[in-house]
């Protein structure tokens, strides 16, 4: 949904109708997880996907019937047969939509969640998408704090917007059900905005460059540290989000101490200096990150665990040290390592292995939506 909300936006600001389809529930392998969203806009044209083309085609003209008729519906499309003409997925998935027009009586407060997702802060969405005659459609706006619009009673207000700040927090898009409500059984759909990860790059190299262009691509808010002021420019780094100077471990401390790392958080460690990395890394070693990498060939990597063992780090914490960092890919340019680095953090995200899935058997995705 992130990735069409700026075209959302400009045609809601010029109140013009637009056709929304957002991906509810997925099943197997379908190729697009819940909270992916498809417009169609007033000139016809077509933004974003809910299946990878799949049935884009049959979405596109649900979508140009609920702008006419105004009344929102909730599709399933599952396998499709390959001697038929209907829509379906080939993947072998099955994906839930709901479809429904956008405007800016529908939608009204459209503009306060593209503003809090483009200031980098956590927001929800929450919108009944089965229940009492009346209430599909409606929604209300989640935030850490508090929120706004109604879905029909306080009761129901409170319990989908608790339920809508766990999935804020778990970064995850999905359907609340509340069969018991006051006002009968309720479905409704969440779409999450949480505040982007952090990747934390340390060591203002040629390699650093190509790791921040890759960081970025990935949706990380990425910055880019290092001691020498002449290196850590934002100049040489224009795809940072933000270039600091400082000593690497002072600025990773500073931002733990104020609560702006987590567990998405992604440190590189790329200074090929014991004076700036094992610091570094024994502290980022002792926070619970979700991933901590450091490049150089394996002989530098011995040595950096023989210094880290000498002060004071642990088997179990270097045990969770990627370094060298990478898969083996086979590459050297700076731009093939930033490649053969972003996958390691992607498997590591997803629980993947690495190996080629012409290799494997089962299923291509590791968790179903």
């Amino acid at each position: 949904m992130r990735d069409v909300l700026p075209d959302l936006l400009r045609w809601w600001q010029a109140d013009e109708p637009v056709g929304l389809a957002t991906v509810i529930r997925t099943w197997r392998s379908a190729p697009r997880q819940a909270g992916a969203a498809l417009l169609v806009g007033p000139d016809d044209s077509v933004v974003g996907s809910v299946s990878g083309g799949c049935v884009e085609g049959a979405v596109y003209e649900l979508c140009r019937e609920v702008v006419k008729d105004g009344t929102p519906r909730v599709v399933r499309f599952g396998v499709s047969d390959d001697e038929s003409w209907d829509a379906g997925l080939t993947c072998g998935g099955t994906v839930e939509l709901y479809v429904e027009r956008v405007d800016r009586r529908r939608f009204p407060d459209l503009d306060l969640v593209a503003a809090t997702v483009a200031a980098g802060r956590p927001v929800a969405t929450a919108t009944c998408v089965d229940g009492p005659p009346g209430w599909c459609g409606r929604r209300i706006v989640v935030d850490p704090a508090g929120q706004r619009g109604t879905l029909g009673t306080a009761t129901v207000d409170a319990a989908v917007a608790a339920e809508a700040r766990a999935l804020l927090r778990d970064g995850r898009c999905g359907v609340v059900r509340l069969p018991h409500s006051s006002a009968g059984p309720l479905s409704v759909m969440v779409v999450t905005y949480p505040s982007p990860a952090r990747m934390l790059v340390f060591g203002a190299t040629d390699f650093a460059a190509a790791v921040t262009r890759m960081g970025r691509f990935l949706g990380y808010r990425v910055t880019v540290c290092d001691a020498r002021p002449v290196f850590a420019t934002a100049r040489r780094f224009p795809q940072a989000h933000e270039v600091v100077v400082d000593w690497p471990h002072r600025y990773l401390a500073a931002e733990a101490a104020a609560g702006r790392v987590d567990e998405r958080t992604v440190v590189c460690v790329l200074t090929h200096d014991p004076r700036f990395d094992v610091p570094v890394l024994k502290h980022a070693l002792e926070l619970p990150l979700a991933y901590v990498g450091a490049l150089g060939s394996r002989r530098t990597a011995q040595d950096r665990r023989r210094r880290l063992r000498e002060v004071g780090v642990g088997e179990a914490a270097l045990g969770r040290l990627a370094a060298p960092m990478g898969l083996d890919l086979g590459g050297h340019s700076p731009e093939e390592t930033a490649l053969s680095i972003a996958a390691e953090i992607v498997a590591v995200r997803g629980g993947g292995g690495g190996a080629s899935l012409s290799r494997l058997p089962g299923r291509i995705h590791h968790q179903d939506g």
